[in-house]
């Protein structure tokens, strides 16, 4: 199926004032219960992202482990989980970042990525870029290479893009 960005976009819903005053949220959980266009957005994201050298998908908790984990079994890849504080069980490194809302810490497991590994690391929204900095960090804590970013959605005008060196790829910008 060729992508259809006006159809993936009609399914994305809008909420207004959502988690605060002033924010407008988009919620994906339409497109996730729609298998064919979900689908039709994994397949161009890793058509985009297939020009990239990688071994590792890292997704971000947690829509970033759907279209991560999706990613990386179609493109034959492994799978890195980048989770909030206190959720991962073994030896682990840290990284703190803001959000729009407050300052939150992202762990990933020590033997999560070898030294001089490259990963690709996927989230479902880059906003001001402050979780995907974090990765990166983590990423780079462990002596691997970040070689780009996917994303479904982009919020441009928050400037996150600016903030990420490498290849930075959005399906769907607002």
């Amino acid at each position: 199926m060729v992508f259809n960005e006006h159809l993936v976009r009609s399914v994305i819903r809008a909420v207004p004032d959502f988690p605060k005053k002033g924010v407008m949220f988009r919620d994906i959980t339409p497109l996730l219960k729609n298998p064919e266009l979900f689908g039709m957005c994994v397949d161009e994201m890793a058509k985009r992202l297939s020009v990239l050298n990688f071994d590792y998908v890292a997704g971000i908790e947690s829509r970033g482990f759907i279209f991560g984990v999706a990613l990386a079994l179609r493109m034959r890849k492994g799978f890195i989980v980048l989770r909030k504080s206190g959720k991962l069980p073994y030896k682990k490194t840290s990284s703190a970042y803001r959000t729009e809302y407050s300052i939150e810490v992202l762990e990933m497991h020590n033997d999560a990525v070898e030294p001089g590994k490259r990963v690709l690391i996927v989230d479902d929204l880059l906003a001001t870029g402050g979780t995907a900095l974090a990765a990166t960090n983590l990423i780079k804590k462990l002596n691997g290479f970040v070689v780009g970013y996917g994303f479904l959605i982009e919020l441009s005008a928050l400037g996150g893009h600016e903030k990420l060196s490498g290849s930075v790829n959005s399906l769907l910008k607002y």
